[in-house]
């Protein structure tokens, strides 16, 4: 009985132009980056960056990740390049396929590195605003593996069950678990979470980007132990099951530690730069210039009539006090002149008396 599936690709190289290869896997690895540095730049100048920060350290950050995926997975599956019948040169073919999520992260933090020192910005409070881009760059990413029919989980009859043609790894074609598919939701879970938590719990000083690596980690475990592509086994367990514990619990630590010892989040995240205007989401928010010209045009002219209002005001306030200065000194001067003149009576009223005097004492 036929049952519901997903198809698998009719092929993985598509040509351009007749004469351009594009392969399916190396378009969903572009598009990813692009997405990553896209979103990466909004969440940067919400956080008071500049435009195009980002971008110019992923200059750096994207090569050196690209080269670790690939180191990393060649170590880890040396056999498949370095045996008996292989072809080393297969190595360099990273267009066929095959990057290490681990390695990918501990190189390109180390190209982020350089990047940050040469613009003198904090590697955290970057890798804060690129953490859930990241997380949607490995969702379209692991589209990749659809197209190469490859990393596919044990057979299974369900639904979304992914049907595979291909046998060029050596399995029989049939119905298998789509774990990229698995992979690739779980990641876009993870973006998701990052943003609502960096909005409610204002994540900074590298935790973000700590709390990005501790979901994926998780998804990761789960998902990694349905699969059945050859892989080095340790107590039991895939090697990358080990690496999910190992580096879900070192995130973990550095959230606690980091929270105990710098809460909050970062001031100042590029020196120099203005602060950034966010919306509820965390997206920056562009302001029209001229807006903002003509509300500083009306500041001033309104701080203008309000000091012209209080000139104004001042104005009869001050003919009032020069009346009453005038109307004082008046009756001062009238004061002064009702005084002498009293004064002046008084002083012929005694002239008289001492006349009178004067003349009954002569009478007498």
């Amino acid at each position: 009985m036929e049952i519901a599936y997903i198809p698998s690709p009719s092929r993985g190289v598509y040509e351009l132009f007749g004469v351009i290869p594009l392969r399916g896997y190396a378009f969903c690895i572009i598009i990813g980056v692009f997405v990553a540095v896209w979103l990466g730049n909004r969440r940067w100048i919400a956080r008071g960056g500049r435009p195009g920060t980002v971008a110019d350290i992923a200059v750096w950050a994207v090569p050196f990740g690209l080269v670790g995926g690939r180191l990393y997975h060649v170590i880890t599956d040396y056999q498949l390049y370095f045996s008996e019948g292989q072809d080393w040169v297969d190595a360099f073919k990273i267009w066929e396929g095959g990057l290490g999520i681990w390695g990918a992260i501990a190189f390109g933090a180390v190209g982020a590195w350089i990047g940050c020192r040469s613009r003198g910005v904090p590697l955290p409070a970057w890798a804060d605003a690129l953490a859930p881009g990241i997380a949607l760059a490995q969702a379209i990413g692991r589209w990749g593996n659809w197209f190469n029919q490859e990393l596919y989980g044990r057979e299974t009859d369900l639904p979304w069950a992914l049907h595979i043609t291909s046998s060029t790894d050596g399995r029989v074609p049939g119905y298998y678990h789509p774990t990229f598919l698995y992979e690739s939701l779980w990641c876009i879970g993870v973006a998701v979470l990052v943003i609502w938590a960096d909005r409610r719990f204002k994540l900074g000083h590298g935790r973000a980007f700590a709390l990005y690596v501790a979901a994926y980690c998780a998804g990761r475990f789960w998902i990694e132990a349905m699969r059945v592509d050859e892989a080095h086994h340790f107590l039991g367990m895939r090697l990358n099951e080990w690496t999910s514990i190992v580096v879900f619990l070192l995130a973990v630590l550095y959230i606690v530690l980091s929270a105990r010892r710098r809460p909050g989040r970062e001031e100042v995240v590029e020196p120099g730069a203005s602060d950034g205007d966010t919306d509820d989401d965390g997206a920056a928010v562009k302001l029209d210039k001229k807006s903002e010209e003509k509300d500083s045009e009306t500041k001033d002219s309104e701080a203008k009539k309000s000091e012209g209002k209080k000139s104004d005001a001042g104005k009869p306030e001050d003919k009032k006090s020069e009346a009453e200065k005038e109307t004082l000194e008046k009756e001062t001067a009238e004061a002064d002149s009702g005084s002498s003149e009293s004064e002046t009576a008084d002083s012929s009223s005694s002239a008289e008396a001492k006349d009178e005097e004067a003349g009954s004492a002569k009478k007498a």
